[in-house]
C-alpha cells in the first residue's frame, strides 16, 4: 500500500520541487507521495474550457492505479481539521487499497473525475495556485502522520 498524488502541470519553479521533496523525505515508506505529472492540456481561445478540462482529466483517469482510494482536491470539497484529516487517512489506509490524490489543472475538473473519487477535499475557501496545493497537500499529509504517531511537529 503507498500513496500517489497525480497531479496536473509540469514544469513548475523549483521552489515547488524542493518543498514537496523536503515534507515528502520526512515521511516513512507507508506515507510517501508517489507524485506523476500529467500535462496541462494547451490552452486557446478556439478550444473551450470543458474541452481542455476534459482532455487533462483522460490524462489523469490514465495514471489511476487499480483499486485505488481516491481522494480528489476540489474547492466543492469537504473541508478537515488537521486530526481530522490524520483519523481520515488513518481509516484510508485501512482500507487496503493505495491512496491516490488528484489535483486537477487550472480550470477545475471534469465529472469524470468526481464520480471516481471516494472522497473529494477542499483545502479552503481561498483559491491557491496548484502549485503551491502541491507543497500544502504535502505537508499536511506529514502533519497528519505526525499527529497519527505522537511526532511533536503538530502542535494544538
Amino acid at each position: 500500500m503507498g500513496m500517489r498524488l497525480i497531479s496536473v502541470g509540469k514544469r513548475l519553479p523549483d521552489w515547488v520541487y524542493t518543498v514537496f521533496a523536503e515534507y515528502n523525505k520526512r515521511l516513512p515508506n507507508a506515507y510517501k507521495l508517489d507524485l506523476t505529472e500529467v500535462s496541462a492540456a494547451a490552452r486557446s481561445r478556439s478550444v473551450p474550457v470543458a474541452t481542455t478540462i476534459q482532455k487533462e482529466a483522460e490524462a489523469v483517469h490514465r495514471q489511476l492505479p487499480a483499486q485505488a482510494f481516491i481522494v480528489l482536491l476540489d474547492e466543492k470539497g469537504c473541508r478537515f481539521t488537521s486530526t481530522g484529516l490524520a483519523t481520515s487517512l488513518e481509516k484510508w489506509q485501512k482500507t487496503g487499497k493505495n491512496i491516490c490524490f488528484i489535483i486537477g489543472g487550472a480550470d477545475g475538473v471534469d465529472e469524470t473525475l468526481r464520480q471516481v473519487a471516494d472522497v473529494t477535499w477542499s483545502l479552503s475557501t481561498l483559491t491557491f495556485p496548484h502549485a503551491l496545493v502541491r507543497v500544502i497537500l504535502a505537508e499536511q499529509i506529514y502533519r497528519a502522520w505526525s499527529i497519527n504517531n505522537n511526532h511533536p511537529y503538530h502542535r494544538e
